[in-house]
């Protein structure tokens, strides 16, 4: 077995409640933060999908504060991939996990998110997204892991 782990179906595959640990750094500043908490992945009904939930807390110089944010998993073209959308609907990026790996481009604004998602095995993957624009510099790490 390789590095990665290929994933046919990227909704089958995130389907479900998983743990949650992220990083923020700050390449600018030297800051740290972390968030933890769980996604949910459930069914969006009809044509398909899954509704991706994220709550916990986000400590950033030494606050804590809630945190939340929803994206909507659609099917992608072709079968097994992911169009991933902002919960308003607007674009984010495709996902196709295939390989095992994926690197994913979200031009915003001034700055540019670059995302690299690596799946380990059947209950552990992890985002990278790397943010660079006149404003900002960082790097954000996730590990989630399957709860059950």
């Amino acid at each position: 077995m390789g590095e990665f782990w290929p994933v046919p179906d990227v909704l089958a595959y995130l389907a479900g409640s998983w743990q949650v640990e992220r990083s923020v750094r700050d390449l600018a500043s030297g800051d740290e933060g972390r968030f933890t908490g769980v996604t949910d992945f459930a069914p969006l009904g009809e044509g398909g999908g899954l509704l991706h939930t994220e709550s916990g807390t986000f400590v950033w110089q030494g606050v804590a504060r809630p945190a939340e944010r929803t994206l909507r998993f659609l099917p992608g073209d072709p079968p097994g991939t992911a169009d991933v959308r902002f919960a308003d609907g607007r674009p984010f990026h495709d996902l196709d996990l295939g390989s095992g790996r994926y690197i994913a481009d979200h031009p915003c604004a001034a700055d540019l998110y670059r995302g690299e998602f690596t799946v380990r095995d059947a209950g552990h993957w992890r985002t990278v997204w790397r943010v660079r624009g006149p404003a900002k510099d960082l790097v954000l790490t996730t590990d989630y892991t399957r709860e059950g």
